[in-house]
């Protein structure tokens, strides 16, 4: 009975608790909290969301997932990697930080609850055996890259216009370097001082916090944020207003384009639905609008973000209560303020006010028509959240000898994330950093995560009018360190001295990953594709050769070790696959080969220690040779044959077809016997 209590309520192992464990997990719990609250921020602006949105994700789903998880010492909440790919794949559905890019980031992050709680229900954990090593540390590598680069702009205070080329626009930010904001760019650096030489001297000193408490009190000081909106009747200068109104005009394409691609997708989605899949002339018609629309939609984009680029390079000097162009002007353009108004700023970007309040019960909204679009990256997500997750509670488990369950990870995950949905949150997993940090200070279960959203709750409660005037850049920095820590190179290095077909996919991943950018989900599929591909090459292709004695009295491939054959007699053929339908056709080749090489072999053995299973198709394509050389006069022969493949054997007529003798128990005496009717036959004949 306590059994099947814990399996439905795995929080109840906790219980009961000692003094001992409950002052480790407040310890480990405040901790957290503190490092929590700053990177939850940072990862929510890299989803594309305010930043209060990030402490929503780090309260409802921290609480579920500790609750209804297997690791006593992961701490669920925003994590980077899963941050970006939910922007990349919400971008061209709606402009980032608006009304309806908020939306859809709560319904993806319902979409990849419900995907892994499935997964952990039907215990389908295995599929992320189909992400080998090499592919996820390329991909990894990829987006940290992708991740920390993204943030160069935040750094250098320049805009970062997105387009669906990555590359192209982190070009773009390169090029912008003259126009960097050098006290922003300073904010940045004193904080990456703070928080690395924090660590190398103090490994358990909050230096995230730190750097957050210094930088926005330094912001505060010295007025870091200067914004002043503004009638463009009250700039005097033809050129910036004439780019505004076009900046601003393009927004409007941007949105209303968007929105009616929308529209047309649940027209076409109805349309193939009341046609039950036949084509239609109404399915046809708007799917060629569609084909335009999007022609326009990138054409809107190209122009908006060309646009950005040259208004925030324009700058303005204030001079008599109006603003006129100058090269050394101190305000530049920062975003349009509704209808013929402009938000000029002279300072860097602060994180502004953010709602005070804990989030409401809210439904989330369900647009079926996106759902289907989204429903490729809501599965990687789903996969990429479930390993981070694992590897990270295999990692803890190694050190504190917990037994980890991973279908009930995949099950504490998918419920954070769906909980968590009604409550404003966006796509949550495991965190490295974090349940690194929980170890380290002595959590004993899951309580400690609890603890840590006591902490984000306080922090939406009372605290949130102080972090007004936290630079934007801070935040660059927390997501840039905490990212370019998960680079490794040296897997790729050791995979290619070990498999280099799989390190090669490795890379492969890498780069199509950063040249597909920000699409990361294409990145890992591609590998995965790629690795599927490369494991039936090699099932359908198994090593296989014509063997003879080593000089150490071994076996080995005639070829390989460049060694004489050991009998024109007979013709020893090692085969390492399991015999199948998708290899049968190779081991044919291999065996008329043997017996072209050899014509005068009057038998050929295979060696068939390697072969695991063998299916009907393996079994009808023996037969067939074994008949087909019998009446060239030639003997196939098995040995070291495993008991299930010699059960096939029986089950059939192979053995009657073969002969029992003709079936050895082991290689070697096979080899005795060949070499004894060789040593026979050759007495027999005449001098």
């Amino acid at each position: 009975m306590k059994q099947v209590l814990e399996n439905l309520f795995p929080f109840l192992r906790w219980f009961p608790m000692s003094q001992q464990s409950l002052r480790s997990d407040l310890i480990a719990g405040i901790t957290v909290a503190l490092v929590i609250v700053p990177q939850s921020m940072a990862y929510a602006q890299l989803a594309g969301l305010p930043v209060v949105y990030g402490l929503y994700a780090s309260l409802v789903p921290v609480i579920i997932a500790s609750l209804w998880g297997s690791c006593s010492q992961l701490h669920t909440g925003p994590v980077a990697m899963l941050s970006l790919m939910s922007a990349a794949a919400l971008i061209p559905f709606a402009s980032p930080g608006s009304d309806r890019f908020i939306e859809l980031s709560i319904m993806l992050a319902l979409m990849v609850g419900v995907l892994r709680l499935l997964l952990g229900l039907f215990r389908l954990g295995v599929i992320v055996n189909f992400l080998s090593s090499p592919v996820i540390v390329g991909f990894t590598n990829a987006a940290a890259l992708i991740i920390g680069l993204s943030q160069f702009s935040k750094v250098l205070g320049v805009p970062f216009p997105r387009t669906d080329f990555y590359l192209g626009d982190l070009w773009n930010v390169v090029t912008q370097v003259s126009e960097a904001h050098w006290p922003t760019v300073l904010i940045a650096l004193g904080a990456w001082a703070v928080m690395h030489f924090g660590r190398k001297l103090a490994p358990s000193f909050p230096s995230i916090l730190a750097a957050v408490v210094l930088a926005t009190g330094v912001s505060a000081a010295i007025g870091f944020e200067r914004n002043t909106t503004v009638s463009l009747d009250q700039v005097a200068d033809p050129a910036f207003t004439g780019m505004a109104r076009d900046y601003a005009s393009a927004s409007d394409s941007v949105e209303r384009l968007t929105e009616r691609l929308s529209e047309l997708n649940e027209a076409i989605r109805a349309a193939e639905e009341e046609a039950e899949g036949q084509p239609s002339s109404e399915g046809a018609a708007a799917k060629a609008e569609r084909e335009e629309l999007d022609a326009r939609l990138a054409r809107a984009k190209a122009q908006r973000n060309e646009l950005t680029i040259d208004l925030h390079a324009h700058t303005l000097t204030r001079e008599e209560g109006r603003f006129v162009a100058a090269e050394e002007g101190d305000w530049r353009f920062n975003r349009m303020a509704g209808e013929g108004r402009v938000q000029l700023a002279a300072g860097g970007a602060v994180v502004g006010s953010i709602p005070e309040g804990l989030p409401s019960f809210n439904v989330p909204v369900i647009d079926q028509t996106l759902m289907w679009e989204l429903l490729p990256a809501a599965l990687v997500m789903a996969l990429i959240g479930f390993m981070e997750a694992t590897s990270i509670s295999k990692a803890i488990a190694a050190q504190t000898g917990e037994r980890i369950d991973t279908s009930k990870e995949l099950v504490g995950q998918g419920l954070g994330n769906i909980v968590g949905s009604f409550f404003g949150s966006y796509t949550v997993s495991g965190s490295f950093s974090r349940s690194a940090v929980a170890a380290r200070t002595g959590a004993k279960t899951g309580l400690f995560a609890i603890i840590s959203a006591v902490g984000v709750m306080v922090v939406l409660l009372y605290l949130t009018p102080y972090l007004y005037h936290l630079p934007q850049a801070v935040l660059a920095v927390i997501v840039m360190t905490a990212v370019f820590g998960l680079i490794r190179v040296q897997p790729l290095v050791q995979a290619w001295k070990v498999e280099r077909p799989a390190a090669v996919i490795g890379i492969i991943t890498f780069l199509a990953t950063l040249y597909l950018a920000p699409d990361l989900a294409n990145g890992i599929l591609l590998g995965v594709i790629l690795t599927i591909l490369a494991y039936l090459i090699q099932t359908m292709r198994p090593r296989a050769e014509i063997v003879a004695r080593r000089p150490d009295g071994g076996l080995g491939g005639i070829e390989a070790h460049g060694l004489e054959p050991m009998s024109e007699d007979y013709v020893p053929v090692r085969f390492d696959g399991s015999l199948s339908f998708i290899n049968v056709a190779y081991f044919e080749d291999i065996i008329l080969e043997a017996r072209s090489r050899f014509p005068k072999a009057r038998t050929i053995l295979v060696i068939g220690s390697g072969i695991n299973s063998m299916d009907s198709s393996g079994e009808e394509k023996v037969r067939e040779l074994v008949d087909r050389l019998q009446k060239q006069g030639v003997t196939l022969a098995f040995s070291s044959l495993k008991s299930q493949v010699r059960r096939v054997f029986e089950n059939g007529d192979l053995v009657e077809r073969i002969g029992v003798d003709n079936i050895y128990a082991d290689k070697e005496t096979a080899l005795r016997a060949l070499q004894e009717e060789e040593r026979q036959l050759g007495d027999a004949s005449p001098a």
